[in-house]
């Protein structure tokens, strides 16, 4: 019975989110109210659970979207990302601008959400193909890819990085290894998808007026080296860290000041610190200026946050109610592998709600029993749901329409390119985990 109750809360968040269209935050914590109460917990217990579970979610977790958010606003506002693009495009040459394009939105996708990178690098992309008369498809099509794979594959994005924290992953772990994933997945579905009929034939133009994006000049963009060192300093700092581990002893004090800096939410803020100085006033904004980017830019993420914490509650009231233990009991009997399972679950969300944030939120919550007691890294559970949250992105997503206008697509040619290739991008994620597995324990 009590799974019965998970599935009808499931359908009732569906409900809500699809045909009454209501805010996912609001579904969230809706759902989460009437499961705990159907499932038989006291109401004070429910209303405290879904406090605890609010609470225990945004943690930590707040300050990596916040930083993240920041470092991103900061790097859109001086022009550090057009700075990495054509400078790479520079480098590679026009006859290889699909590689320097997934190259750029990589390294771009790293530390920004998708929506934010996107509109940075839209006017970068409609630049290059009115200079060289490529197709829009051709050029755009790689840095889409990119970013999609950034966002679900890798920490600081919301999903993956809500999903470790709920596991009790590692999330310095879940970014290396995401990173292994990532990269042959963009490849795959960026550069080599790309050469299928599917994409070559979608018919695209640039809308007129649709961006305002401004496209900064040589003179006021910071240079290459300190553009892209400052996007890649959480990296270096999470990489170390996680290293260190192997070649250090456990009581070393060194190891202890390098976990402390390498720890995300910390690596992060020494990255914003030196952001303020690199594209702040190193181009020459005053701090008034630096301020307002980075005010800003915590305004934009608010609702993700929210989001965030509504699904921290439904989790931890399915905890409190007793359903991780029905999840566990019911899936030691099954002869099924615990990464497909919580890809599945994962996808069949996504593809419902439309939301990957929403879908996996809610799917944390129904696979965190699993990844408790599967005996699976559980970087690699939280992959398996990141990468099932990919999946089909459709009419009922918010970022299929904003890619389907900025290349001026008809909705058939959106869906064909668009849904095609984060069909793709989860199921080589799949793929990847269950390879990953044979090796890392």
């Amino acid at each position: 019975m009590s799974l019965v109750i998970v599935g009808i809360g499931v359908i009732l968040l569906l409900v809500l989110m699809i045909p009454c269209k209501l805010n996912g935050f609001i579904s969230l914590i809706l759902v989460s109210l009437v499961v705990g109460v159907l499932e038989g917990m006291p109401l004070g217990n429910v209303t405290k659970s879904m406090y605890k579970g609010i609470g225990g979610q945004l943690n930590s977790l707040i300050l990596i979207l916040a930083f993240g958010a920041m470092l991103g606003k900061l790097m859109s506002d001086c022009g550090a990302g057009q700075r990495i693009a054509t400078t790479l495009i520079n480098k590679f040459g026009m006859k290889r601008v699909q590689w320097a394009m997934l190259v750029t939105s990589i390294i771009v996708g790293i530390t920004m959400f998708f929506e934010a990178a996107f509109i940075l690098l839209i006017p970068i992309i409609y630049s290059i193909v009115k200079e060289t008369k490529l197709p829009l498809i051709y050029v755009g099509f790689p840095a889409v890819v990119a970013l999609s794979v950034t966002h679900s594959f890798l920490p600081p994005h919301p999903g993956p990085t809500l999903v470790a924290s709920a596991f009790k992953a590692s999330v310095g772990g879940t970014l290396l290894l995401g990173l292994i994933l990532a990269i042959p997945g963009a490849i795959i579905a960026g550069i080599l998808f790309s050469k299928t009929s599917i994409v070559k034939n979608a018919k695209t133009h640039i809308p007129e007026g649709l961006t305002t994006s401004k496209l900064f000049t040589d003179e006021e963009m910071p240079s290459f080296g300190k553009s892209l060192f400052t996007a890649i300093v959480p990296v270096i700092l999470i990489a170390i860290s996680e290293f260190s581990g192997m070649f250090l002893p456990k009581g070393s004090s060194l190891l202890k000041y390098i976990k402390f800096f390498g720890d995300a939410p910390i690596a992060l803020m020494i990255t914003v610190i030196i952001a303020m100085f690199t594209f702040g006033f190193g181009c020459n904004r005053s701090l008034d200026d630096i301020t307002k980017s980075m005010s800003e830019s915590v305004k934009a993420i608010a609702m993700i946050i929210l989001i965030i914490g509504a699904g921290g509650a439904f989790k931890q009231v399915l905890v409190d109610s007793g359903v991780g233990n029905t999840i566990v009991s019911i899936t030691k009997g099954l002869n099924f592998s615990p990464i497909v399972l919580a890809w599945f679950i994962a996808a069949i969300l996504r593809t419902a709600l439309g939301s990957a944030t929403v879908a996996v939120t809610a799917a944390a919550g129904l696979v965190m029993p699993l990844a408790a007691s599967s005996g699976v890294n559980t970087s690699l559970m939280v992959l398996a749901v990141t990468t099932g949250s990919i999946f089909a992105s459709h009419v009922n997503d918010p970022g299929f329409w904003m890619y389907k206008e900025y290349f001026g697509l008809s909705v058939a040619d959106a869906i064909k390119t668009r849904t095609s290739y984060t069909c793709i991008l989860s199921v080589i994620g799949l793929i990847g985990v269950l390879i990953l597995n044979i090796f890392v324990h």
